[in-house]
């Protein structure tokens, strides 16, 4: 299944003209909040609710834009989207990142640690301790290096991370929704 793809100086070349843009950023609140295109709705990947995006979208056939931080996030939520039966979904080219680049408006809000640096700094720490331990204490504790780089490589083949979806439960991770509405202009639904 292919997906439809637009580029950030594409996007911005609609929003100069004026036209309508549903654009939904499938990153974390905290994410969103830090940064984000200034037309965009926050529906975090790890929540996605298909039904509900299709009845706000009330039968609209115009394209629904998918935005993460770089692009990976965004083809996940666009794949799953399609795969229950949307259509004309477009995925934005090198995400919030690209779009700053290029022009699109958007708004700053509290500074935010990404979730692609949180799983970083996670799977080093338990890499390290696994080897520590299996150095000092005992042999076996080696194995829990090992069980966290087999997991970095699923996610390298598959473009999945089950790190990164927990990571994105926690607590650090999610804003009220009143704090939402105060820093950015569409609320977490």
């Amino acid at each position: 299944m292919s997906i439809a793809t637009i580029s950030a100086h594409e996007l911005l070349e609609m929003s100069q003209a004026g036209q309508a843009i549903e654009l939904i950023d499938v990153r974390t609140p905290a994410e969103f909040r830090e940064l984000h295109v200034s037309f965009a709705k926050n529906r975090p990947l790890e929540r996605l609710d298909v039904q509900a995006i299709a009845a706000e979208r009330n039968g609209s056939n115009g394209a629904l834009y998918v935005i993460c931080r770089s692009g990976t996030r965004g083809k996940q939520a666009c794949e799953k989207l399609l795969a229950a039966g949307m259509e004309n979904v477009v995925n934005v080219e090198g995400g919030t990142q690209a779009c700053e680049k290029a022009g699109v408006p958007v708004v700053r809000g509290k500074k935010a640690m990404s979730l692609e640096r949180q799983v970083r700094i996670v799977a080093g720490a338990i890499v390290l301790t696994g080897a520590l331990l299996g150095i000092f204490v005992h042999p076996y504790w080696s194995g829990l290096a090992a069980f966290v780089g087999a997991g970095l490589i699923f996610a390298g083949v598959t473009d999945t991370c089950g790190m990164a979806m927990l990571l994105a439960r926690m607590p650090w991770n999610q804003v009220s929704d009143a704090e939402s509405c105060e820093t950015t202009t569409s609320c977490c639904k």
